[in-house]
Formats: C-alpha cells, structure tokens, sequence
C-alpha cells in the first residue's frame, strides 16, 4: 500500500513539473512577442470603431434633401461658417460680386474628390444646382431645401472654365454669401441623384467620413475616407447609433455602451449634471443656431389679439426658466432671430407679471379662457418639455387661462398647427443659414411659409415693405438698419413668441478625446481614442 501510495505522488509530482513547465513556455512565448500582446490589448481597449449616440436618425435616407446632417460631416457646402456667424470658404474657395451685385463668381478648391472618385468641378457644382431647382422645395428634418429662398431670383448659373462658374440674379445680391452657408449649397457627386433628384445608392459628399451602412432608426456607420483633400479624420470608424430616450441615452454612456452623445438635445442639462458627478465624463457646451418659441395660434382668439400675445411674453420669466429647466445653459431672449446670426440685435426681455395680467384682462374682461398647449413627441426626447408645458401651465392661470396639455406625434403637431387646432404651442427653429431674411420671410411676411403653416395669422404692412425693399438694396449697412427694424418690430408684434436661444451641449467619456461642440454638431472627425 505504502509503495502505491509511492508511485502515486511521483505521476502527481511528473504531472505537475510538465504543468508547470508548460506555463514557462507559455510565458516564455508572450515574452518573445511583448508588441503583440499590447496590441491585442490596446484593440480589447481601443476597438477601432467609436460608438456615439444620438436622439433621431441623423441619416434620414435617399428621400430626404441632404440623406444626412451636415453633423456627420459626409458631405461639404460651398460656403460654410465661421465661429462668428461669418461666411467662410469650404469647397469654393473665393468669390467676387459685381458692381451691381446681380451677379457672383466663385472658383471652386482643387484636387477634390467625392466618395465615389469623382472629381469636384463646375460641371459638378451645375448639376447640384440643376437638382436644387428640380427639387425644391424639397424637405429634411435638418432643413428645407429651397432654391427661392436660399437663391431668390436666381436667373442663371454659368460655368467659366473646370474650376469656376457664375450665379447670375435678378435684383442685387450682397448677402448671397451669408444664405449659401452649410445646409443651402450642399455638393454631391453629379452620379449620385437618380431623375427625382433623391439620392441613388448611399451620399457620395466630399466630407472626411463617408457613410458605408445605414440601418433606418437604428444607426449610421461613418468611415474615415482615405481621398479627403483636408486633414484625414481622427477615428476609422465611428458608429452613431440611435437613441430616442435620454435616459437610455445616459445608461448607455455610464455604461460604457457609447462613448458620446451628440446632436440637439444630446443630453438634458438635468442629466448632464448627474454625470458630472462621474470624474470619468466630460461636458462640452457652446452657442447653438437653435431657438426656442411659443407659437400663438393668431387666427383665433385670445392670440389673434396682439395684447394677449405680449401679456404671454411678460409673464414669462425666461431668466428662470433657462436657470431651473437649463441649468443656465441656453441665452434667454425676446428677438426672433437667434444669436449665433451675424446680424442678431440685442434686445432685452421684460418680465412684467402685473403689465401682463393687466393686458390680459383688458381682452378678456372677467371671464377665463380654455387654451390648448400642444407639445411634439420629439421634443420630449430632446428637452423638458413636459416640465416646460406644466410651468406654462400654471404660470398662465393668472391671466386667466386654463390650459390643458396636448403631446402629439410629428405629424399630428404638425396637422394641428396647419389646421389652427391649437391655441399655443412649443416649437424649435433652426437659423438656416446666416442670412436672416429667410427667418423674417417665413415667420413676417403676410406670405411666409411658417406663418401660413403654423397658422400665426400675422400680417403688418410695414413689414412686407422692408422685405420687399431689401431685396433690391444692395448697401450692407442699409440692408443691417432694415433687419435691425424687422427685429424690433418681431419683438414689439410677436408673431411667435421667443424664449430662449439653445446651447449646444454635448457628453462624453474621457477615453476620447478631441471632441467638443460646435455651434452647429460637433468637432467629430477630431474625436479619436485618448492615449
């Protein structure tokens, strides 16, 4: 038993030595490859794919006008923005005006290439403008493509030679410049629009990422393209993900699921605030081109009556309002016109409760009204919203409203509105670009499109002379004095009712780095893994 037992421990001894000696081996080998080792962990740790999210589809489709966000940097405009709101060359890389400001020439950046190998030219620059009069307007939940309004009394576009073409218009165009900026001179590859002018296939821009893969409502995948003419993109990859629900949003970011979030209402400062808590998360916030209303449905009483319009203005703390729901991000205002425009006038907002109740009762002597606030569905996503309504909510029982809260879908806040089955409602408005006389167009004129859709039912002879008038006065500091009355007047009339200008806040883990926001997106193709 005893020389079992014996020969028992040395076949357990003989396994352990080769065990042991294995491992050696095993150690010896990783040992001999230490750089192969790293790698495999800096891959485990630094996947070459970035995951970020955002509350909607920033890639629409082949329907849509631009098929993605300038955000997501696929496609390039001819003239783009700098920090202060001031044209800035991106694929045009100069310009004249004549004298008489009826006609512009541009010459175009060389050795540019679209995702798919074309080249950048007149010729291409032609057929996206032979696409902008085919389409327009053509609509986008970024912004409408219009040729009328972004090129009014655009006659002709002309090609000089490979590298330069000519717009030629009607009346004097000095602001030309400030209405091509980002969303209004979008450039594709010619081979990419089938005969609608929709998009055949994925967007073949000229931006530093090209799309390879979109799933609708689920994600995006950008890949750094390799023929960009500019400094490459940061990341290889970068997938943006869809995510309705801030707080689905939040729980992917504390957990690691993404690594950013991005686009308007990335994160609620609410949220934002809680993960600062976290040494391991960042903030980013700057100036944003969107604005935040109320518009009054001025078809019908008590808004039809521009007392009950300015009585809602005074009543409204906007201070408050940006502190406590905001965190103090946005910048409160009473000016139509946000203030990333280079042409923004400052204009102070009154909160006067005694003034508004007053004005309040002159129309509707001692009886109480029933009103009904309207709130989208995508603007709970994106902001507190339902928190906002229930302020107004209360806020307006002391000028004798009773109002009661109605969310809707996109579609049937926007059905609502065209059809005036609404008293009041809470509404973004994007600049589209830096020329404000497509805000006051829209929201002033007796013709304007948001004015007739939104059923604001505003109307002022004043007003359509001064955009009449503009159209043909080609002095900068003439055209500055009449957008400086239209403001004035906006502020006075209140055809919508101005509350805030929002700030572009973004989140993100401080595993990456280089990304930070901007007035309009982020500084995505700087982002890339931290060291």
């Amino acid at each position: 038993m005893y020389q079992t037992f014996s020969r028992t421990k040395v076949k357990l001894q003989l396994v352990l030595f080769s065990l042991c000696m294995l491992l050696a081996l095993v150690g010896c080998s990783s040992a001999g490859k230490p750089q192969a080792n790293q790698s495999a962990s800096s891959n485990s740790t630094h996947p070459e794919e970035v995951v970020l999210a955002a509350p909607r589809d920033l890639a629409p489709g082949p329907q849509d006008a631009y098929y993605t966000s300038t955000i997501l940097y696929v496609w390039e405009p001819l003239i783009t923005a700098s920090e202060d709101g001031q044209p800035a060359p991106k694929l045009a890389k100069s310009w004249k005006m004549s004298e008489d400001g009826k006609e512009w020439t541009f010459q175009l950046l060389e050795n540019v290439k679209f995702h798919d190998g074309e080249k950048l030219n007149a010729d291409a620059v032609i057929a996206n403008f032979n696409r902008y009069k085919q389409v327009s307007p053509k609509s986008s939940p970024f912004y409408t493509l219009d040729i009328k309004s972004s090129y009014p009394g655009l006659k002709d576009v002309v090609k000089i030679d490979e590298m330069s073409f000519k717009l030629v218009f009607e009346n004097p165009q000095p602001t030309l410049l400030y209405s091509m900026v980002n969303f209004s001179s979008p450039i594709y590859s010619p081979k990419n629009f089938n005969e609608k002018g929709d998009f055949s296939g994925l967007p073949q821009g000229t931006g530093p990422f090209k799309l390879i893969e979109h799933q609708k409502d689920q994600y995006a995948l950008l890949e750094a393209f390799d023929g960009y003419y500019g400094e490459k993109a940061a990341s290889k990859k970068i997938r943006v993900r869809v995510i309705p629900d801030p707080d689905t949003r939040l729980a992917a970011l504390k957990s690691g699921e993404i690594m950013g979030v991005m686009d308007l209402g990335a994160i609620p400062p609410t949220l934002a605030k809680e993960l600062l808590k976290d040494p391991q998360f960042e903030i980013s916030a700057t100036k944003s081109t969107i604005s935040h209303y109320i518009h009054p449905n001025g078809k019908k009483a008590p808004f039809d009556n521009p007392k009950m319009r300015q009585a809602l203005s005074l009543i409204i703390d906007r201070q408050q309002l940006v502190k406590e729901l905001y965190l103090g991000y946005p910048t409160a205002t009473v000016n139509i016109l946000n203030n990333t425009s280079p042409f923004y006038k400052e204009i102070k907002a009154e909160y006067r409760v005694d003034v508004a109740k007053k004005l309040a009762a002159e129309v509707l002597g001692n009886q109480r009204k029933a009103v009904d606030l309207i709130v989208p569905t995508y603007g709970l996503d994106r902001y507190p919203y339902k928190a906002q309504a229930e302020l107004f909510q209360s806020v307006l029982k002391e000028m004798q409203l009773d109002v009661t809260i109605r969310i809707l879908d996109a579609a049937a806040f926007k059905e609502a509105q065209s059809k005036g089955d609404y008293d009041l409602a809470l509404a973004t408005q994007g600049l589209p670009n830096g020329d404000p006389y497509t805000i006051f167009t829209n929201y002033l004129s007796s013709s304007g499109s948001s004015n007739k859709s939104y059923s604001l039912g505003y109307k002022n002879d004043r007003v359509d002379q001064l955009l009449n008038q503009v159209k043909t006065t080609l002095s900068m500091d003439e055209r500055k004095n009449i957008y400086n009355e239209l403001q004035t007047i906006a502020a006075s009339d209140l055809p919508t009712i101005p509350l805030f200008n929002d700030a572009s806040l973004i989140a993100y883990n401080k595993k990456i780095t280089g990304y930070k926001a901007t007035i309009y997106g982020t500084t995505l193709p700087q982002l890339k893994w931290a060291q």
